[in-house]
């Protein structure tokens, strides 16, 4: 195998781990204070990416320069969902969270394509045809800007949780929402800035995938959703260390496998391509890591 090809199929596995990480982080961070599951995430992220597209087209600045605004926009988005959606029904039973986010699903998904039909959008990256040559290697720009702000955001992130009181008290709440209550915590004022910020965190990731090259489609949502949820499970439910782990290990894996196997099939002498493969493993590797250690990696017993 060549090993310029390899290294480059290493860098795509960083930047789709680090478009999970953004996912799961979010999930995570709203699961962790709230204990609510929200399976529209996957539409926030979609509906970032249509942020980005439609700032950008007015606008006409440097898209990364408008990824903020989408988050703003998508926060503030987070915030009436979590006042009027899943504030009311918290306490009432896991199954009513369930179907109001299934709900939320298709009203996003449908108001997306009625407002904007179901044509796909996408942004040219001004550095889209810009590479890095390092070596005898050619790496594009536009994914080395996403793991360097993925990795700057997490580093911000872990400082805002660590050392602003509003970070520790979103920890408290995590921990313990009655002892934090009774500390003179604000706890539904920590759920709706834990859901305004897994709710940015989602606009980002929409906004980077977009801006990288893909296609923004009301329909967008569902795998990068699905594998986000798949990322929480592996690295540990509430767990961001593990959200991290395991996003990075997932988008490596699912970009390498397939490469890897496709060169042992070929030096056996036969011709099959494992692309398709590529959405399964996430579950291959979840499903490994349920039998051996059912609360995650960084989970803890009896969470």
């Amino acid at each position: 195998m060549d090993i310029g090809v390899f290294i480059q199929i290493l860098v795509w596995g960083l930047y789709a781990g680090c478009i999970y990480i953004l996912l799961a982080i979010g999930l995570n961070l709203i699961f962790g204070v709230m204990k609510v599951v929200n399976f529209a995430h996957g539409e926030v992220l979609m509906l970032g990416a249509y942020a980005a597209f439609w700032i950008y087209t007015y606008s006409s600045i440097n898209p990364y320069l408008i990824i903020p605004a989408s988050m703003l926009l998508i926060a503030i988005l987070g915030v009436f969902i979590e006042r009027l959606g899943f504030r009311p029904i918290m306490g009432t039973g896991k199954l009513n969270e369930i179907f109001l986010s299934l709900g939320l699903i298709y009203l996003f998904q449908n108001l997306v394509a009625f407002l904007w039909s179901t044509n796909s959008r996408s942004i040219r990256s001004p550095y889209g045809e810009v590479v890095v040559p390092i070596g005898a290697i050619k790496l594009p720009l536009d994914y080395l800007i996403i793991i360097i702000f993925t990795i700057v955001f997490i580093i911000a992130f872990q400082l805002f949780m660590k050392k602003t009181t509003t970070g520790r008290a979103m920890r408290a709440t995590s921990q313990n929402r009655e002892a934090a209550a009774l500390m003179g915590i604000n706890v539904e004022r920590m759920d709706m800035l834990s859901f305004a910020l897994g709710s940015a965190l989602a606009a980002a990731a929409g906004s980077l995938w977009l801006i990288s090259g893909q296609m923004a489609t009301p329909y967008m949502g569902s795998i990068p959703a699905i594998k986000a949820f798949a990322v929480v499970i592996i690295g540990g439910l509430g767990s961001i260390p593990g959200a991290i782990v395991a996003g990075m290990t997932l988008g490596i894996v699912e970009n390498v496998v397939p490469l890897l196997m496709s060169s042992l099939v070929g030096i056996l002498g036969f011709e099959m391509s494992f692309t398709a493969w590529k959405d399964t493993i996430a579950f291959f590797i979840l499903i490994i890591v349920l039998v051996i250690r059912p609360t995650g990696i960084f989970g803890e017993k009896g969470e």
